[in-house]
């Protein structure tokens, strides 16, 4: 289409719709807000985002997926008690409730009944936060011209999140009341209330800082997976490979802590050229092999012998 040379828009983010096109003659609006799905192109004119995600993207909506899921187990093992034979159920629970919620918010996306989405693609950390580029041509009047120029990334979290709390709301409170029959009738309810207080600081987290998690998530989960898995084994008191045989419990953890491990390595390396990234993930067991090898010789009551022994 013939593109009629007007003046620029202002601002990072403004732009000019198409409101008709005649042939190979596009006529085009005012400087302004693009509509929803859409984004300014080289030319300031509001294009359709005719995209899809790509590798990267998707593995920013899957850890942003996977949050609430590993909080949700985290509470559940909190207040299930040991001896609660009803953990399990309520993790699956859990599981399944984040699955629907997926689900059920990609088929909502456009297009509307495929698991495919339309999307922008994300340029630079400023395309998240397009409120902040409001341009004011006389220092007076500011032209708003904020909308989603990474759509659908930033709102289709919060959407996700709604249906995990809906689903949660609908689900779980019956499922626990049925067989959380081990617990106190004041503690089979709290990873629910916990659940509660972390979807709003999960909500105002990707509203705020959406655009840094989208480009440190992958090295969040290698910091977060290392630590949580130091910290459980020290609490644990594995010492050795056969402290971790004691407990199935401890395996699913120890294997849980590689897949995050893999997810981080991957999300890092994009797997763009296979056959230098693939080898990548050979040090997944390495911060385990690391620990185990190495807790020995950190283990406080022998340090304070040697110490009270003078060496």
């Amino acid at each position: 289409a013939a593109v009629d040379i007007q003046p620029a828009c202002l601002g990072l983010y403004c732009g000019r719709t198409v409101l008709s096109v005649n042939g190979s003659v596009e006529t085009y609006g005012d400087c302004g807000v693009c509509p929803r799905g859409q984004r300014t192109d080289d030319n300031k004119i509001c294009r359709e985002c005719e995209g899809s995600p790509d590798r990267y993207d998707w593995l920013y909506l899957g850890f942003m997926a996977m949050l609430p899921l590993v909080l949700h187990w985290f509470f559940i093992e909190w207040y299930s008690g040991k001896k609660s034979s009803s953990a399990l159920l309520q993790h699956l629970t859990a599981l399944l409730e984040c699955s629907l919620a997926a689900l059920v918010t990609l088929l909502l996306s456009d297009p509307v009944g495929s698991l495919h989405i339309r999307s922008c693609r994300v340029k630079k950390l400023s395309d998240w936060y397009t409120m902040l580029y409001n341009p004011s041509p006389d220092y007076i009047t500011t032209v708003h011209c904020t909308h989603e120029a990474v759509y659908p990334l930033y709102t289709i979290v919060f959407i996700y999140y709604a249906f995990c709390l809906v689903l949660m709301m609908l689900l779980r409170p019956l499922l626990v009341k049925k067989i959380a029959c081990g617990l106190g009738r004041s503690d089979r309810f709290k990873s629910i209330y916990a659940a509660l207080y972390f979807f709003p600081i999960l909500t105002v987290l990707q509203a705020v800082g959406g655009g840094l998690l989208y480009y440190a998530f992958p090295y969040i989960i290698l910091v977060l997976s290392l630590v949580t898995l130091a910290v459980y084994m020290s609490a644990s008191e594995v010492e050795f490979f056969k402290d971790l045989l004691v407990r199935k419990k401890r395996l699913v953890v120890l294997f849980s802590h590689w897949l995050l491990h893999a997810y981080g390595i991957i999300s890092i390396s994009k797997l763009d050229k296979l056959e230098q990234d693939l080898p990548l993930l050979a040090l997944v067991p390495a911060p385990a092999l690391f620990y185990l090898m190495t807790a020995k010789y950190t283990e406080p009551s022998r340090i304070l012998s040697e110490g009270g022994n003078g060496h």
